[in-house]
């Protein structure tokens, strides 16, 4: 995948009201760019950092939108919305080996109680294919990368969702992208969202596929790469 371009780079000077954010760019401006981010960011925002932004298609006052914040590990990817897009090329492209069987990829599919999944995948012979897409990028204290970074009862509701699925015969999957370079495994960030870790779990037994994919970084390119190793963590009820 490639962004539009040019690209403006600045240095971060604050997030604000969540989808905000300025950045001084050279000759001290300070210019307020948009921040498609709903979560946390928490473990994204290191101080001073360089931000990378891209032109705002569309209408709005702001001419740019974050797409990259460079961490102490690189570049981290906060644009959510380009993660269905990088793993989409991915499928198209049969880059996925897990996935790879599959002729025709349709984004966006209504399924179950008014939930959408982000591809549904389909060829003759194979059963349909469920694919959600979780982007990851809060980094954990024991060297894992992690999702949620805030609690997330839409997250739960997915995954109810792909079991349901499963449950009639067809696959489902949750793919994980590991949107930076720090981690050598990923796994639900039971310190953000315990009952999401516990969740995933429940689902991983009830026949959820669950896949992780690194994301690899070079503005204005990002491309799919290595497959990370998923870890599910065992997370006791308090009380």
């Amino acid at each position: 995948m490639v962004v539009p371009q040019p690209l403006l780079r600045g240095r971060l000077v604050a997030r604000r009201q969540r989808f905000l954010m300025d950045i001084r760019v050279r000759g001290g401006r300070v210019v307020t760019v948009h921040c498609p981010n709903s979560g946390s960011m928490e473990g994204c925002l290191p101080e001073n950092a360089v931000v990378i932004a891209s032109p705002k298609t569309g209408q709005g006052r702001l001419s740019h939108v974050a797409e990259w914040i460079r961490g102490p590990d690189g570049f981290i990817g906060i644009n959510t919305h380009r993660s269905n897009a990088i793993v989409g090329e991915a499928l198209r492209a049969r880059r996925i080996p897990e996935l790879a069987g599959y002729q025709s990829v349709h984004a966006e599919v209504p399924y179950g109680r008014h939930s959408r999944v982000d591809f549904l995948l389909t060829a003759p012979g194979l059963p349909d294919c469920y694919v959600e897409v979780k982007n990851a990028t809060w980094p954990g204290p024991d060297g894992a990368l992690a999702f949620p970074d805030a609690v997330t009862e839409r997250g739960r509701k997915h995954l109810r969702e792909l079991v349901r699925r499963v449950t009639r015969g067809d696959r489902a999957v949750l793919l994980f992208l590991a949107n930076r370079p720090h981690g050598d495994r990923v796994r639900a960030c039971h310190e953000r969202d315990p009952a999401y870790a516990r969740a995933l779990a429940w689902a991983a037994h009830e026949g959820l596929e669950i896949l992780c994919y690194r994301a690899a970084i070079e503005p204005p390119v990002v491309t799919l790469a290595e497959r990370v190793p998923v870890v599910l963590v065992k997370v006791p009820r308090s009380g």
